[in-house]
Formats: structure tokens, C-alpha cells, sequence
């Protein structure tokens, strides 16, 4: 049975609504690596929607459960009509923060500011995941969406959390959303507070009030934490956890879809040729990344986007071969002289740039460069803020930018690849093009058949890694400390989600 066949007669039976529960006075305080972007941070705009859906604040109109499947959400149904048509049915009985009714034209006014470069909710990213041409409500209860073009992946990407379903604003509820949780207030890039919606369609959430704070420096977050400051932190130090969980604290490690893996300056400097970039591949240790950084709490060396079972996976393994690495640095014309390789006359040097918000990008950095340094390359690692990293890799300025990312945030295979890799993805920093790519991932979006699917993203996977167009590094577990008392919380594999929710489909 296709997945919009299961998706016409599926319904949710339960639904936990409620975030962890937790005695400690009815609130919840975590610390987080990312926060909002403004006092009233727009949902759809960046990655707000990310930390909304977090704490329970917003709902999309699909849903990704525990085991990367999609499900139901606000909507009750969606339907494919005609290739580039879709009709969502909503769930009845929904209301905004504010009380007014969820209806087809609420959906419409919600979304449509994604694709308008002049509202604060326009969002690119999101905007060419969803390729509309247009929408229209079917009575009250139905939205029909049209696409500009066959979109197999659009059930999916109805579960970004960017496309936040949303009511007119007020002084009340300036983010009038339907989530378990209200908006009550945010500090940008420091705090998020989310209060209790006693009026939730399930009833009201198991917490008074949840605080988002966000802390750039997983160390400083883990010193919150001993100090009693934090209830909870996402994305603990790895190389603290076994030592943490002996205090008596809970602790969470679960496999997820996030990839550490660097971007590469595809259009300047060393990093544009394709053999030196095989080359410096070839040269990483990413097991001995994986045993050092990680310190046993879990991961997996890459060598490919996905990671094996969490669907999608080609069989692309992760090769670590320092002498193969130096024969394609030959081969690109690289002459070695006293023990240091040089290109074009000049020394081989590589500029690695990366941000601080997790624990692991330093060190896997520092050991790439010494990875490097042992086979004759020169490389200089530099620790910033994201916007900066991506900047420099986007200007040339910098040949490796090491980010972190879940690589199916919706489920579906598409996206991430889309943003990053196409020649006109919206993240495509290292400005990397590749014709062929961009055909597959083209008729990746055009293919309903779900085996079709599969040989096209298999084969865009050995695309990327014959081209090197990215270097996957390792795959990660998410680590998550809570004090004792905690219950109901389970790592999500696409972050998205700290709420604990459970589906069953009816067929």
C-alpha cells in the first residue's frame, strides 16, 4: 500500500500531548544549544519553528513518529487528487491559543507568508520544499494545495516545522498557535518560555511552564546543570556522560538522523578540485573520530548521508586511507617537499572553519587537521559562530566548514539534499554544482513509486560520494542529561519533537 493510500484512512488513536513530566514545581527548565531570533520570533521564519515545535507551542499538518513515519497531525487526511494535487482534510474540533475555530482559509493565511519576501515569515528554505502555485479551501474543513510541479515528498514536508500552522496575532497571543503550550515571552538567542494551554483539544499539558534557555557552550550547559540552574540539557557533552550519569542523573543516548559532515569550498581554492578533495576524504580517521570524540556514548563513521536504519542508506562505506590519499594528491599535480605538500607553488593549505553550540565539532575538527597534518597537509582550524562559518565557506575564504545537521528532518530523503547539494539549494554555502545530481534529485521529487525512490536516492548517494561533494564524517547519538523525576521523554530521531507522542494507524 502506497504511503498516501495509508495516509487517506489513517487516523491517530493516541496522541500524548503533554512534555515530560516533571516535580519539580510545575516547570521544566532546559538548556538547549539554539534559541529564538526575536522577542516574537516568527515560527516560519529560519528555525524558530524548530524550537515552537519543541516546546509544544506549534503543530504542523503532518507528523513524524518514532520511526521516521509519517502520520496525521492537524490533519485528519491527505489525498492525492491529480499529480500536482492535494487535498488535506483537517482535524475537527481544533482551536488557536486565542479560541477561534482551525479552518481551510486559517491554513492558507498561515502559509502563504512563507512564500512572501516581504513578510517576516518568508522563509526560502521552506518555500521550494513546498514548490506552491497555489491553494484553496474546499469549505472549512478541506485545504487543496497545487503544486508547481510533481512532489512526491509533499505529505513530508508538510511536517517542517517552519510551516507552522498559525491565527491572527494579539497582544494575548502574539504566536496563536494550537500546540499543548502558549507563548508567553523570549529574550533573542538567550530564552523561550512557553506557558500551559489548559484548553488543548487532548487536555491540558502535565507542566505549568517550560523554559527554553539557550546556552552556545555545551561545557558552560553542563556546569548549569551540576549547579541546579537547568532541569535538563539537550545535547550534553559527550565526553561527560558516563561520569554525569554516575551522580545519579538520567541519562538519554539514542541514535538519530544528524550527520556531522563538512561542506566543502567547491568553487575556489584547493577544495575545488575534485581529487583534493577525494584526497582529504581519504586522509580522516572517522572511526578514530568516533572512539575519540564520542567517548563510547554513540555513533557511527559515515560514509554516506543517511544513517543505517533510519531508511534510505546506500551501501557507501566510510573508507580511511592516508596512502591512497597521497597518490590522488599526485595525481591533482600536488608535489610533496620535505615532508609538506605543495599545489601550484604554494603550500597546501586547508582552512577549516566551525561554530561552538555542540560539544563534538571542536575536537573532530582539531583531529581532522591532525589527520591532515600527518600525511603532509597543512590545515587551520578556526571556531565561530554558524552565520560566520557559513559565510566564510560561501566566500571563498575558508575550503571545509563542519556542520552538523539531521539529514531527514521531514523523512523523506529529498530535502536536506535538495538545500544542500543542488546547484540552487538555499544552503548550498560551498556553491557545489553538479548537473547530473540535480537531474536525480529533480526526478526524486517527480517519482511516487517508493522503490523508484530508493534506486534515485541510492544513486544521488554515490554521486556525492564519487564527487566528494560533501565529506560525511560520523552519524551521532543525540545525548540528553535530565535530573531525576523525569518521565514521558524519549529522543526524537529528527530533534524536532521533545514532546512524547505515540501513533497507530487504522487501516
Amino acid at each position: 500500500m502506497s504511503i498516501v493510500t495509508r495516509l487517506v484512512f489513517a487516523a491517530i488513536v493516541t496522541l500524548s500531548h503533554a512534555l515530560p513530566t516533571f516535580a519539580q514545581e510545575g516547570s521544566l527548565n532546559i538548556s538547549t544549544g539554539s534559541g529564538p531570533s526575536a522577542e516574537v520570533p516568527d515560527p516560519r521564519a529560519g528555525y524558530n519553528g524548530w524550537l515552537s515545535n519543541q516546546t509544544g507551542v506549534t503543530e504542523t499538518l503532518m507528523g513524524i513518529d518514532y520511526d521516521l513515519k509519517l502520520y496525521p497531525r492537524l490533519a485528519e487526511s491527505i489525498e492525492q487528487s491529480s499529480p500536482t494535487k492535494w487535498r488535506v482534510t483537517l482535524r475537527d474540533r481544533v482551536q488557536f491559543h486565542d479560541g477561534t475555530p482551525l479552518t481551510a482559509q486559517a491554513v492558507i493565511d498561515a502559509i502563504a507568508p512563507i512564500s512572501d519576501h516581504s513578510h517576516p515569515g518568508h522563509n526560502a528554505r521552506v518555500m521550494n520544499l513546498l514548490d506552491l502555485a497555489e491553494m484553496s479551501a474546499d469549505g472549512d474543513s478541506v485545504v487543496v494545495f497545487e503544486t508547481n510541479n510533481p512532489n512526491a515528498a509533499f505529505p513530508w514536508t508538510l511536517s517542517e516545522p517552519g510551516i507552522a500552522i498559525l491565527g491572527p496575532p494579539s497582544d494575548a497571543f502574539p504566536i496563536n498557535a494550537t500546540g499543548p503550550y502558549s507563548f508567553a515571552e523570549a529574550v533573542p538567542n538567550q530564552f523561550y518560555r512557553v506557558e500551559a494551554n489548559p484548553n488543548y483539544r487532548l487536555g491540558p499539558p502535565g507542566l505549568e511552564e517550560v523554559r527554553a534557555v539557550v546556552s552556545g557552550d555545551p561545557a558552560t550547559a553542563a556546569l548549569a546543570f551540576e549547579a541546579g540552574e537547568v532541569d535538563m540539557v539537550i545535547n550534553y557533552p559527550e565526553s561527560d556522560f558516563e561520569r554525569i550519569n554516575s551522580t545519579g542523573a538520567l541519562g538519554f543516548s539514542e541514535p538519530t538522523a544528524r550527520l556531522y559532515f563538512y561542506t566543502v569550498n567547491a568553487a575556489s581554492g584547493p577544495m575545488a578540485n575534485p581529487l583534493v578533495r577525494r584526497a582529504v576524504s581519504l586522509a580522516i580517521d572517522r572511526q578514530g573520530i568516533v572512539d575519540a570524540v564520542l567517548s563510547g556514548v554513540g555513533g557511527s563513521a559515515a560514509g554516506t548521508v543517511y544513517p543505517d536504519g533510519k531508511g534510505w542508506a546506500a551501501d557507501v562505506q566510510a573508507v580511511y586511507d592516508p596512502a591512497k590519499a597521497e597518490e590522488l594528491l599526485s595525481e591533482a599535480g600536488a608535489v610533496k617537499q620535505g615532508g609538506r605538500w605543495m599545489l601550484d607553488g604554494e603550500p597546501l593549505e586547508i582552512d577549516i572553519v566551525t561554530y561552538s553550540s555542540r560539544a563534538a565539532l571542536s575536537p573532530t575538527a582539531e583531529l581532522t587537521q591532525a589527520f591532515l597534518s600527518a600525511i603532509g597537509i597543512t590545515a587551520n582550524v578556526k571556531v565561530g559562530e554558524w552565520g560566520a562559518s557559513s559565510d566564510a565557506i560561501a566566500d571563498g575564504s575558508a575550503d571545509l566548514f563542519l556542520q552538523a545537521w539531521v539529514t531527514t528532518p521531514q523523512g523523506d530523503p529529498g530535502a536536506v539534499l535538495e538545500t544542500l547539494l543542488k546547484s540552487d539549494g538555499a544552503s548550498n554555502s560551498g556553491n557545489y554544482a553538479n548537473a547530473a545530481l540535480d537531474k536525480l534529485l529533480e526526478k526524486g521529487r517527480l517519482t511516487f513509486d517508493h522503490e523508484e525512490r530508493e534506486a534515485i536516492y541510492d544513486e544521488a548517494q554515490h554521486i556525492i560520494a564519487a564527487d566528494t561533494a560533501i565529506i560525511p564524517v560520523f552519524h551521532v547519538n543525540q545525548v540528553v542529561v535530565a535530573k531525576p523525576g523525569l518521565t514521558g521523554y524519549a529522543v526524537h530521531p529528527t530533534e524536532t519533537y521533545w514532546i512524547t507522542h505515540e501513533t497507530k494507524f487504522v487501516e
